[in-house]
């Protein structure tokens, strides 16, 4: 069975859980760690809460801007639909899942109950000394992050969709599988399994007398003669 994952991210108002608001939602769907390009991505309108300026240095979504998005009323029903019973991957999980929450609290829905798969976590685990950024992880696996200029919910889903994969060695993997393709494609061949009973004939006997007698009008230098047995 197909294994789907929905790697997701969020930007906000600002760090208070109680009291700052989402702003903008970006998920990537990976099945079987493939990205389908099926995505996610919403503005939302903190009904009056202000920008912290020091979020704004981070995302530059300003107030202005978000104040002609919908709601998270007006999309939650479609956001919950989208990620349905999925795995969520998240970098520091307990921040994005824990704001979600929150918003899902206000308008008195449940909390979610996805498995979460923190790739903080992972890359803490992985490499203890090292430093966990996305910024950081994106040049540890060779990912490209130049056109993160700012935070972007959905920019930065895709680059922690590539980070993940990698993490999971899915980079190697598909470049095994490139280099067997292009370079040797005759190790690539399809799994036939040996028949360990032959095939009975599918020519009969009667089949044979007709065909003989067919070649015999052909004259002494007909090809098939050639072939006679």
């Amino acid at each position: 069975m197909k294994r789907r994952e929905v790697v997701i991210d969020t930007e906000t108002t600002g760090l208070d859980r109680k009291v700052d608001r989402v702003i903008e939602i970006g998920c990537v769907e990976l099945i079987d760690l493939m990205p389908t390009g099926r995505n996610y991505h919403k503005y939302v309108n903190p009904q009056g809460q202000k920008v912290h300026p020091q979020a704004f240095k981070v995302h530059g979504i300003g107030d202005v801007f978000l104040s002609t998005k919908p709601t998270f009323k007006r999309i939650v029903d479609r956001f919950l639909e989208y990620i349905g019973d999925s795995p969520l991957v998240a970098h520091n999980a307990a921040f994005d899942i824990g704001m979600l929450n929150e918003e899902l609290d206000r308008l008195g829905y449940a909390p979610l109950k996805n498995e979460v798969i923190d790739t903080l976590e992972m890359a803490k685990k992985a490499k203890p000394r090292a430093r966990h950024t996305l910024d950081a992880l994106c040049s540890t696996y060779d990912v490209d992050n130049s056109k993160r200029k700012e935070h972007g919910a959905l920019l930065d889903a895709g680059l922690l969709a590539e980070v993940y994969v990698e993490m999971l060695g899915g980079r190697q993997f598909g470049m095994e599988l490139n280099v067997a393709t292009e370079e040797e494609p005759e190790t690539v061949r399809p799994l036939i399994r040996p028949r360990t009973i032959p095939l009975a004939p599918r020519v009969t006997d009667q089949d044979r007398a007709a065909h003989a007698a067919f070649v015999e009008t052909l004259g002494d230098k007909a090809i098939w003669l050639d072939y006679r047995a």
